[in-house]
């Protein structure tokens, strides 16, 4: 039922690896996020919006909680492939926006 493919950066899988291992429900709700942005990136639901991000610069975040925001873009040729690039704050020192 999976419309687009989904691939992740080395930086994304460390992030998330992390996260598993201290927090069980924050990983659940990433997977949860995941299996949409699968089916619909756009859902309204993960509330996806185009940002300038820190490493990254013109990319997508959609929101995990009210504060996780996982950072992803199109393939280099608007496939239906969805790179996530990285996992982390809204705000703070960790955050994934400039």
């Amino acid at each position: 039922m999976s419309k687009y493919r989904v691939d992740f950066t080395k930086v994304f899988l460390q992030k998330v690896k992390k996260i598993s291992k201290t927090d069980r429900k924050l990983a659940i709700k990433i997977d949860k996020v995941l299996q949409l942005l699968e089916i619909d990136p756009k859902n309204y639901v993960l509330h996806s919006h185009q940002v300038n991000s820190k490493n990254f610069g013109k990319t997508w975040s959609s929101s995990v909680t009210g504060d996780i925001r996982i950072i992803w873009n199109y393939d280099s040729n608007n496939n239906l492939v969805i790179l996530m690039l990285t996992i982390g704050s809204h705000s703070g020192n960790d955050k994934v926006y400039r």
